[in-house]
């Protein structure tokens, strides 16, 4: 990993945090796996200011591109759940593959189990959109 591990802007880790405190909700058992590896990456994460964030880093609203070792791509924008809409390649960070992204950086590989099986995947491009992060929308 280009940074050593994952990165998270403040506000954003609160919020995850929100969200990870549901893991015992999640009847989706592939789901609540990411969740919960999500939760383990978390605690090693580099927590830091929003002036101190990396500009490659995969945070809420990021438009991300990644390509797997099988060949596919994909390219959406990572949103919280009520933002979510796949017709629109909008993907909750409470999806398999929301949980896998954030906090890494353009160039990173990863290795994460979805519903197929195990991917290792790229990260190709990480574009940002600056946009304020409502707390409260849990």
């Amino acid at each position: 990993m280009k940074y050593g591990g994952l990165v998270i802007e403040k506000k954003e880790y609160v919020l995850l945090k929100r969200f990870m405190n549901l893991t015992g909700y999640y009847k989706d058992k592939t789901l609540r796996k990411s969740v919960e590896k999500l939760v383990g990456e978390l605690e090693s994460a580099q927590i830091r200011d929003e002036a101190e964030m990396p500009e490659d880093v995969i945070r809420f609203n990021s438009t991300v591109s990644i390509v797997s070792e099988t060949g596919w791509r994909k390219k959406f924008k990572l949103v919280v759940p009520t933002e979510s809409d796949v017709n629109s390649n909008k993907i909750s960070i409470l999806t398999p593959m929301g949980a896998a992204v954030i906090g890494y950086a353009q160039g990173d590989t990863l290795i994460w189990d979805f519903p197929a099986g195990e991917q290792r995947m790229v990260i190709e491009e990480v574009d940002q959109e600056h946009k304020y992060i409502n707390l409260d929308i849990i």
